[in-house]
């Protein structure tokens, strides 16, 4: 065997650089996804009140307004970085591709889709039980669609990319 079967045979491992970088991709991806959310859900409350709703109990306007801020806010901050982390993460994949096969990235993507999963279940028991207490259907379709769109995007792509990978 020459040298290079043998580099080919031994697995990539992961340093330091690798582990923080996807774990900075992956936390800002969540981050994101979630403001992206907020302000979808603070713009539906805004903009399709539900006129029979208590005040008190579901919020002001003042409320959806802070509510939406803080997510613009977190969305600002957060989006570029998961887009400057997935560039730069793809920049090393192209110089050098045995780095897709890290254990950790593997791990952060299959807990993606489980998180994924997760939060499409939960936030659709949210506004599930939100229409049961009598929200406005039109709000509850927004709601559904916005939460299986983003969450089902995210799972979508990561799927992709392990199968591609599985190609390759």
């Amino acid at each position: 065997m020459n040298e290079q079967q043998i580099e080919k045979q031994m697995p990539v491992k992961a340093s330091p650089r690798d582990v923080f970088l996807h774990l900075l991709g992956m936390v800002t991806l969540y981050a994101s996804a979630i403001s992206f959310l907020t302000i979808i859900f603070q713009l539906v409350n805004l903009y399709v009140p539900d006129i029979a709703a208590n005040d008190f109990y579901y919020g002001s306007a003042e409320m959806y307004q802070k509510t939406l801020r803080t997510g613009i806010s977190f969305l600002v901050v957060f989006f570029p970085v998961y887009i400057l982390t997935s560039w730069f993460l793809n920049k090393i994949y192209t110089t050098n591709p045995d780095k897709r096969n890290l254990r950790i990235r593997k791990w952060l993507i299959y807990f993606t889709l489980f998180a994924a999963a997760i939060v499409i279940m939960g936030f659709l028991v949210k506004v599930i039980n939100d229409l049961l207490e009598g929200e406005l259907t039109v709000r509850f379709g927004i709601k559904v669609a916005s939460v299986i769109f983003v969450a089902g995007s995210i799972f979508w792509y990561h799927l992709r990319d392990l199968k591609k990978n599985k190609n390759e």
